[in-house]
């Protein structure tokens, strides 16, 4: 997810967010004359609600879902709420460590343990999502380097992790039945064909992450230059994946479904959705979303037919009184 570090020119206004359905504005590409074809939906009538509040000044990054429950991780402390999708309900699952250890991204694995990317502290913590015990701490970048720990992929039994202000990938073996491994266990990959930038906005690069659909690589999307890669696992060789012309800029967070691929891009208020080959080399856009509640997203999370999208609000003038809150909207794919 991307985390602006100086302010635009002009002034970008916060949208209300509202608790009840919403308009929502779909754009899709024709399949036989590449023109676009605009629509409107309605939000799904349900009675849960579709938006999720955080408490104010609590900026949330990144969100898992399991059952009815949603965890959520703040910027600004690095506390993981938990949220009953039901009701909206909110509480503490785990207490962050103080500002300016923030968290970014989260995974939820198979044995309820949640992964939460450590930000500009450079490193990720393991929590019993039960319970909120943090089971593991690991430092994965070298204290004292530019850093900013982003975003998680599970594959083949090793985590994968991006890390926006240093061009490499972690990765973090896990062992039989998911067994964690000691801190000397994780290793360093270098990037091998994704040129970092650096300062402010332009310095935020790789972030979002997930594995291809046949699952041999991985995809990588780097914020600062809108540009989608195929990365290899082991040598962090990294080829551009032919999107057709699609616009990616200030793409964030990422969701792989079969080869559907989710791709939200915060500045720009929208998700575009791609269609992929198997290989993850090639895809092209099917759809693009948008709705008047988002407010620069960052990454997304499904519950049944619904996409739960995080507010990040980066252009808040007064972050500390902003309202920041988790928008519910109709699949649109």
């Amino acid at each position: 997810m991307r985390l602006s570090t100086v302010m635009p020119v002009g002034v970008i206004t916060a949208l209300v967010l509202s608790a009840g359905p919403s308009a929502l504005a779909v754009t899709s590409a024709d399949a036989h004359t590449g023109t676009q074809v605009t629509a409107t939906a309605t939000t799904i009538q349900k009675q849960w609600p579709t938006t999720l509040q955080m408490p104010t000044g609590e900026r949330p990054e990144g969100i898992a879902i399991k059952g009815n429950t949603a965890f959520v991780t703040s910027f600004t402390d690095g506390t993981v709420y938990r949220f009953d999708l039901k009701t909206g309900a909110r509480t503490v699952l785990t207490p962050g460590t103080g500002t300016g250890t923030g968290a970014i991204g989260i995974l939820l694995d198979s044995h309820g343990r949640l992964f939460v990317a450590g930000g500009y502290g450079g490193n990720m913590r393991v929590i019993d999502s039960h319970s909120g015990k943090v089971l593991a701490t690991y430092q994965l970048a070298t204290k004292g380097a530019a850093t900013a720990v982003n975003d998680f992929a599970l594959l083949n039994g090793n985590l994968y992790v991006t890390d926006s202000l240093s061009p490499v990938l972690y990765k973090v073996p896990l062992g039989k039945n998911g067994k964690l491994p000691k801190q000397s266990q994780v290793k360093t990959i270098a990037f091998d064909g994704i040129t970092y930038g650096g300062g402010g906005d332009a310095g935020w690069n790789a972030n979002g992450i997930t594995p291809t659909p046949d699952g041999k690589a991985l995809l990588v999307v780097q914020t600062n230059t809108g540009t989608l890669f195929r990365v290899d696992k082991n040598t962090g060789k990294a080829t551009k994946v032919d999107v057709g012309g699609a616009d990616l800029s200030w793409s964030d967070g990422m969701r792989l479904e079969n080869r559907t691929l989710y791709v939200v891009r915060n500045t720009p208020n929208k998700i575009t959705v791609l269609h992929l080959n198997d290989s993850g080399t090639k895809g092209r856009a099917t759809t693009e979303v948008s709705d008047p509640r988002f407010d620069t997203p960052t990454t997304l999370a499904r519950h049944g037919d619904r996409l739960y999208v995080t507010n990040a609000h980066f252009y808040s003038t007064d972050p500390a009184s902003t309202d920041y809150a988790i928008t519910a909207i109709p699949d649109p794919a």
